[in-house]
């Protein structure tokens, strides 16, 4: 299988989909129980939601689901919330805390390396190359990780999910102007609701990358599935009406985005 898929732009801005991939090989797909078979933790439709949003935008997205390797987690197993429930780097349950894999099978720490390398690893690699082809072109690269979660889920959080959730590892992974960019966008979005470092303040990649006084960087976008879905659970439908007016709003984003970045150069 193919393990990632690079869309090559010239814009200073880049988007990740570590996430919205579904490809599980038929071994560890075999090896799953009826919980995990529902996938149910895929970021559901997202690189359909970005696509065609900013002209010449590179994209790098990895094709394999979360559950055979997680891209968006620590390839050295640290977890991102200490004290706060989380899935791993290769998860053993879903949000919800509910097994995925049949009994006794669930990958051991050699096959978790295995996993690293066929498929962690080869995404980074692809997404670190794009960060420093980009920044080549302008001098400075900025990457937009893309996500979405249920709007409720009691193992993880309390209460109802906000629309937009920024994450930017409390101002460390962008420059203020990237940052006060999205928010301000998102912020004035009529009828949607967003915070700045709430649950969910950036993941591995967005905290990985993140370096702004070397030109590189990153922040995150969570979005509740709520704003673009039919349901939060199967089948996972996409909102056409939903999701037309939430791309109005995603590419106001994006665009102040994209807008800040001559301003960065070193």
């Amino acid at each position: 299988m193919t393990v990632f898929e690079v869309t090559q732009g010239n814009s200073p801005v880049i988007l990740g989909f570590p996430h919205t991939g579904t490809e599980v090989p038929a071994d560890l797909w075999d090896r799953l129980n009826d919980n995990g078979r529902i996938l149910a933790d895929t970021d559901w439709h997202i690189h359909e939601l970005y696509a065609g949003l900013l002209p010449d935008v590179t994209t790098v997205r990895a094709t394999f689901h979360r559950y055979v390797i997680d891209a968006n987690r620590d390839p050295e197993g640290l977890s991102l919330y200490p004290g706060q429930n989380t899935t791993g780097l290769v998860p053993e349950t879903d949000f919800d805390g509910k097994a995925i894999w049949r009994q006794g099978e669930a990958p051991d720490e050699a096959e978790t390396a295995r996993r690293i390398e066929a498929f962690h690893a080869p995404y980074h690699a692809a997404l670190a190359a794009e960060i420093e082809r980009v920044k080549a072109i302008h001098g400075v690269a900025i990457l937009y990780d893309c996500h979405s979660i249920r709007s409720r889920i009691p193992f993880l959080f309390e209460g109802i999910l906000p629309d937009f959730n920024i994450g930017t590892d409390m101002g460390r992974t962008c420059a203020p102007e990237i940052e006060k960019a999205a928010v301000d966008a998102a912020a004035s979005a009529s009828g949607y609701t967003c915070i700045l470092n709430g649950r969910f303040k950036g993941g591995w990649t967005t905290r990985h990358y993140g370096r702004p006084k070397e030109g590189v960087h990153a922040i995150q976008m969570e979005l509740a599935q709520s704003t673009h879905l039919q349901t939060e659970v199967l089948p996972f439908a996409y909102e056409e009406e939903k999701a037309a007016l939430l791309r109005i709003h995603l590419r106001n984003i994006l665009a102040r985005i994209e807008d800040v970045a001559p301003r960065l150069k070193r």
